[in-house]
């Protein structure tokens, strides 16, 4: 990614940001798949070692929060402290996110610095005033164009997204040159081809520049709520040119320019595939109009579906995470969203194929595992484990295939193929509970002899140090499990350190776990569940 000149480019720092969400209402389980999969790459990355900053926040400005507000019979910022109090913020706790920073568009580090960017952008000729005539979703907070409606009844005109009537506005506004840096903006796309992901959304990007970029508004005169336009106090910045801004204003942008130069640009900005073109051509517009870097990846995942249609608050369709929190608990949560759809891809939740998941990969796959290995440890060799004989054909072909594992997650996670990361891992889950099948542990306990004692040890040995590593690989999926399946193998008090000390890198090694540690037979990581919803 091309640096401004005579800027070092900051790599010391994953930069991992969500859309902030709008708080016109409660979260919901689309709004925590974007949380939960940031957090899986924040989680990943310090386990690599690495300094992350992981942020996540709310967007408070525009018509629709007004409205929202008018309709409680409060003010827009009371309504917008009531919604992050009472329910962004919560949510973060209920998801298990490890969020570094959370901020609020209402913030002054935030209005400030919008403020002063924008200055920027006007001062260097990129601004002009004029009057905006056409099609605005409310719902969206966008303009749209004429050729995006669909036709209602009646010969209303939709929003394709919401399916709701667009108003026909005609304001003065300031408008940004965006038509100016179409031909910037495609150059970036064929310089850096990983810049917008995945391929489609990157070709959808793409023919949407081609086919010609008009001029943005940038301001509403028609209301006041939103960042006052420094220049002329009769606007407010449209919502979404102050809320696009979030990603720098948090990382230190206008007030610690050595953070910034540290953080800035993002590596990954989650976003869902209806915002991706603010993100992957009028966001890089902006920073370009202003002199500053853009990020290095936009990453747009699929919808959410429930009933075969796109969740949504207004038809009654979306789902609060702690729903299923509640019944499944948060590792099972935050399992089931990143492997069972596919990174990129539209998916679709049901209660059911949770509850299968659950049965099969987790009680009966994992859970099942750590629970047969500690207890056989504990049967034959007083919950100490033993040391190893010498490595057969199986346990070398164990060893090889947790390298693997461990290399073929870390490349996944890489592309943000988050779905390809949680299944490699479940995979060798799989491959160590056939291990045991094929080892008989129970049938070598019979045979008392040194030999006998010997090759028994060596299986739980194995089974054990496998246990290790996945406790490692999956720490950043289910963060919970793994700390407690990290405490019953006693790897701490065995000198390994704490589980978030470990790094993924130690994770393919084999022969990690010592001889000695004291493994213990705790609850159930996944205990049976009444499947009634």
């Amino acid at each position: 990614m091309p640096n401004q000149p005579g800027r070092v480019s900051a790599v010391t720092t994953f930069y991992v940001t969500t859309p902030i969400y709008y708080v016109t209402a409660p979260p919901s389980i689309g709004n925590a798949y974007t949380t939960v999969a940031a957090d899986v790459l924040a989680r990943w990355h310090r386990q690599r070692g690495e300094d992350v900053l992981f942020l996540t926040g709310t967007d408070e400005h525009g018509q629709k929060v007004l409205e929202a507000a008018a309709e409680h019979g409060v003010s827009a910022q009371e309504w917008a402290d009531r919604l992050v109090q009472q329910e962004w913020r919560p949510v973060l706790a209920v998801v298990d996110a490890s969020n570094d920073d959370f901020i609020r568009t209402t913030e002054s580090r935030h209005t400030k610095r919008v403020q002063e960017f924008w200055q920027d952008v006007y001062d260097a000729g990129d601004v002009y005033e004029g009057i905006y005539e056409g099609p605005y979703c409310i719902a969206c907070e966008e303009f749209k164009l004429p050729g995006e409606l669909i036709d209602g009844e009646g010969g209303a005109k939709l929003c394709p997204i919401h399916e709701r009537p667009v108003e026909i506005l005609s304001e003065t506004n300031y408008f940004f040159a965006l038509s100016k840096y179409a031909d910037r903006l495609l150059a970036l796309y064929e310089s850096e081809p990983t810049f917008v992901q995945p391929e489609s959304a990157r070709n959808e990007v793409i023919s949407f520049v081609k086919q010609g970029l008009q001029d943005l508004s940038i301001s509403r005169s028609s209301f006041d709520w939103g960042v006052p336009v420094p220049w002329d106090d009769k606007h407010v910045f449209y919502v979404w040119i102050d809320a696009l801004l979030n990603y720098i204003t948090a990382a230190g942008y206008g007030t610690d320019p050595d953070t910034f130069a540290r953080v800035w640009p993002a590596d990954v900005h989650l976003v869902g595939k209806d915002i991706l073109r603010f993100h992957a051509v009028i966001w890089p517009a902006m920073l370009m109009a202003a002199g500053v870097e853009v990020p290095r990846r936009v990453f747009a995942h699929g919808w959410l579906q429930v009933g075969g249609q796109k969740m949504s608050k207004s038809k009654a369709t979306a789902i609060h995470p702690s729903e299923i929190v509640d019944h499944f608990g948060s590792d099972a949560y935050r399992y089931y969203f990143m492997k069972t759809i596919g990174f990129g891809s539209d998916g679709s939740f049901s209660w059911e194929h949770l509850s299968a998941i659950y049965a099969s990969d987790l009680a009966n796959g994992l859970g099942n595992l750590a629970s047969r290995v500690t207890a056989m440890v504990g049967r034959y060799f007083d919950g100490v484990l033993p040391e190893p004989g010498e490595a057969g054909t199986a346990e070398q072909a164990l060893a090889e295939a947790l390298a693997r594992t461990v290399a073929v997650a870390n490349e996944a996670i890489d592309r943000v193929a988050i779905h390809e990361a949680v299944t490699a891992v479940t995979d060798f889950v799989g491959a160590v509970n056939g291990y045991l099948a094929d080892e008989e542990p129970w049938q070598v306990a019979k045979d008392t002899s040194a030999t006998g004692r010997r090759r028994l040890g060596t299986i739980l040995y194995a089974a054990a140090e496998s246990l290790r590593a996945i406790a490692v690989l999956h720490a950043a999926v289910m963060p919970r499990t793994a700390a407690s399946l990290w405490d019953s193998l006693g790897a701490e008090g065995a000198g390994l350190g704490s589980l978030v000390d470990q790094r993924i890198a130690d994770a393919a090694r084999w022969g990690v776990l010592s001889a000695g540690a004291v493994l213990t037979k705790g609850a159930a990581l996944f205990p049976r569940l009444d499947d009634a919803s």
